[in-house]
């Protein structure tokens, strides 16, 4: 019998070694049509859905399971399959993390046959017992936002919409309370400016609860926000685990599709998508030369 050949020179091996990291690499990456969402706030937009005592009952609502065409955003800038807890990794490592709005959102949006794209990406920043004033342009909750949707947008896709539910921290003094409003268009435009989006569509939740006595001014501020393209949903009477301040799972899995329902009926209607240059040229010699 003759000797088996002898194994191939390293040389030859190279190219089945790139062209098996290549096809590793594209399975990684997103669609580039994928539209983006990013989930900012405090504790109950990072989801307190099922935790009592500081422990997550790992209760996950068929609402918000997981789907391959759900992407999230990880702690360390890469896309994965998106599944609760979904700020884990994201919000303060002392605060158990639950079930949030976000999963029920992202399976409302692709349940309806209209979410615009066969992806969606979720881009989670929330941060629980934070102020309006801790997400001034500067600030480090600010920044680490910018960037994880500027990364979001590298491997393609449009930002779909901003969801926002934060304020109960700034009900505990009257000087956040008052000032929440001109915090929150600061923070509108200043995000709309840096990402370059300046009809950035904004829906902010209204607080169902508080930590302090100024509730109520929150609320009204928050509803008197003037800005275009941004809406807000209230997420008034919807029952809280505690009794006090979070959100029940359900409650988390009903403000998802709420928060559904007010991109159907406005952020779709109103694709975030730049108008390609030809056809801006072509607007502006119409509008010259009419």
């Amino acid at each position: 019998m003759p000797p088996p050949p002898p194994p191939p020179p390293p040389l030859l091996l190279l190219p089945l070694l790139l062209l098996a990291v290549s096809s590793s690499i594209k399975a990684a990456v997103p669609p580039s049509n994928k539209v983006i969402f990013i989930l900012a706030g405090q504790s109950n937009m990072a989801g307190r859905g099922g935790v009592v005592a500081n422990r997550w009952d790992g209760v996950v609502p068929w609402d918000c399971a997981p789907s391959p065409a759900v992407l999230r955003l990880s702690p360390d800038l890469r896309w994965e399959q998106a599944r609760e807890p979904l700020h884990q990794g994201i919000d303060a490592a002392n605060h158990a993390v639950g079930v949030g709005p976000g999963m029920a959102f992202a399976n409302a949006l692709l349940r309806s046959g209209r979410a615009g794209a066969p992806v969606l990406g979720l881009v989670p920043c929330a941060v629980g017992g934070t102020r309006m004033a801790d997400w001034a342009k500067g600030t480090d909750l600010y920044d680490q936002m910018l960037r994880r949707a500027r990364v979001a947008l590298e491997t393609g896709g449009r930002i779909g919409a901003l969801l926002w539910y934060q304020g109960e921290s700034d009900t505990v003094r009257w000087s956040d309370a008052t000032e929440y409003a001109r915090r929150m268009g600061m923070l509108v435009r200043d995000l709309r400016a840096d990402l370059g989006m300046p009809h950035l569509l904004v829906i902010q939740v209204a607080l169902a609860s508080g930590l302090g006595h100024y509730t109520q001014v929150v609320r009204d501020a928050q509803k008197g926000i003037k800005l275009r393209n941004v809406r807000f949903v209230d997420a008034m009477g919807l029952p809280l685990q505690d009794g006090h301040l979070h959100l029940s799972t359900q409650a988390q899995v009903q403000l998802g599709h709420m928060l559904a329902q007010s991109y159907f009926d406005y952020g779709h209607a109103h694709p975030q998508t730049p108008k390609p240059w030809w056809l801006q040229i072509m607007l502006l010699c119409c509008f010259v030369f009419l």
